[in-house]
């Protein structure tokens, strides 16, 4: 039996956490013996701890901000584990991760090293010399990967334009599962959750789901709820999530005069409902890979607003589905947010007749086929030519 070890910077409320979670508790438990590391701290670690089938370890010293000293000790932790659970892959998610977790692997002498791309680390609030920096250490980390995974074409592209890898690089989607999404609420219960977070009857109300962070740009969403709010009455904007910038979004909106208007939830676990109690799904990332939450936003019929970022337009792919705007392009999201509820049509009657369409390739069960493909593939390279590892 392989041992495919997964590692992640930190187990919190993401569509990166969610994917891995997910790929490690539906591998094949006859075929794959399932390993999970992660820093502490997350949300989602008392979960990933209860999943049947999966060794969860958590390393002290790995943490998201970057920080030398703390870095080397969580590098020699990886090592030492690594060395100790022997697996056959080592498969990273996220950048921090992807680095010190490679580099682990690489000298624990494991034989086939994998990383997918959820987006990259490098973005464009960091200053030159760091993104120039970054930019070296992930080309020097490619020579020794064996495949990489991108989660959309845009981050393809991205990196091939980065000189960071050639063609051993594979397109897998961050799948979801619909079947939640398809399940609509009675109007009863709609009309309830809505007023619970604070739609009056004839309340439009947008909604996002989004930790509050930079990449995100939540402090954009409040911006766009003041310009929509002063043009049109009766609507409410929600924010569902938590995080670093609350105390900056809670500031933002007492100085806007906005506590009436928009209402912060903090993190809930029953998105599929508080989804389908919104008209309208409001998107302002700076910087993604591919939004699960957009795919959540399609199955539920939602018209979607959201910016142009990572393959957020592999997603949202016409009109009928929703409209794009530039990143921090905060007066055209509300305009066409304005445009959107000024509709003789309101945006819930303008639902598709079948939300619960959704190509293949979105699906989490499909994830998971392609990733035990790929394992296959890499484990057996005698079959199709691959080579398990790249010389560094």
């Amino acid at each position: 039996m392989d041992t495919i070890c997964h590692i992640i910077t930190k187990l919190e409320l993401g569509g990166a956490q969610e994917v891995a979670l997910h790929v490690v508790s539906h591998l094949d438990p006859t075929r794959y013996r399932a390993v999970l590391i992660s820093g502490p701290g997350g949300l989602l670690t008392e979960e990933a701890q209860r999943l049947p089938h999966v060794e969860v370890t958590i390393v002290p010293a790995l943490g998201r901000t970057i920080h030398p000293f703390a870095d080397l000790v969580a590098f020699i932790q990886l090592t030492k584990l690594l060395r100790r659970v022997r697996p056959s892959i080592v498969h990273t998610h996220s950048s921090k991760a992807g680095i010190l977790g490679r580099w682990a692997a690489w000298f624990a002498d494991v034989p086939v090293i994998v990383h997918t791309i959820h987006g990259y680390g490098i973005t464009p609030v960091q200053p030159r010399w760091l993104r120039h920096l970054l930019l070296m250490v992930e080309r020097i980390t490619g020579w020794i990967t064996t495949q990489w995974i991108a989660v959309s074409q845009a981050d393809i592209e991205k990196g091939r334009a980065w000189r960071l890898f050639r063609n051993n690089v594979l397109l897998v989607r961050p799948g979801i599962d619909p079947r939640p999404f398809q399940e609509g609420l009675v109007s009863t219960d709609r009309e309830r959750l809505r007023r619970e977070l604070g739609a009056e009857p004839g309340t439009r109300l947008i909604g996002t789901v989004a930790c509050l962070k930079p990449q995100k740009a939540p402090e954009d969403f409040i911006e766009v709820a003041k310009l929509v709010t002063q043009s049109l009455p009766n609507i409410r904007f929600v924010l569902v999530g938590d995080g670093e910038l609350r105390a900056t979004i809670e500031s933002i909106i007492v100085r806007h005069h906005l506590h009436d208007c928009v209402h912060l939830t903090g993190w809930r676990r029953d998105i599929p409902a508080v989804m389908h109690a919104f008209d309208v799904f409001l998107s302002t990332s700076h910087w993604e890979g591919l939004p699960r939450v957009l795919l959540e936003a399609r199955v539920v019929g939602l018209p979607i607003v959201a910016t142009n970022v990572g393959g957020a337009d592999e997603v949202v792919v016409g009109p009928a589905i929703g409209e794009l705007c530039q990143a921090g392009d905060i007066t055209g999201l509300a305009n066409t947010l304005i445009r959107i509820l000024s509709s003789p049509v309101k945006p819930s009657e303008s639902r598709r007749a079948d939300p619960s369409l959704l190509p293949r390739e979105f699906h989490i069960s499909e994830t998971v086929l392609q990733y035990e493909q790929l394992y296959d593939r890499l484990l057996n390279p005698d079959h199709d030519g691959m080579t398990h590892r790249l010389a560094a």
